[in-house]
């Protein structure tokens, strides 16, 4: 586990002084909006991944095709 030291302004300190208010503390509280932060952004990128997918004519003709294949397989 690492220390990490860091200077925060006063929308921040405000924020700090918000989201302590109960029962969390400052660790905990930074520990939490960095894994959202971490979290959002990994979404981020999965989302540009699949749209990127989706835009791709070769991806969405071979989807057709599958989809074109499958169809005889269909029980009703």
């Amino acid at each position: 586990m690492s220390t990490i030291t860091f200077r925060a302004d006063e929308d921040v300190d405000r924020a700090l002084a918000d989201l302590t208010s109960g029962d969390r503390d400052r660790s905990q509280v930074i520990r939490e909006a960095i894994l959202a932060a971490w979290r959002a952004r990994r979404a981020e990128q999965v989302r540009a991944e699949a749209e990127a997918i989706a835009n791709d004519p070769d991806d969405v003709a071979e989807a057709r095709a599958v989809l074109s294949d499958m169809e005889s397989l269909r029980a009703w």
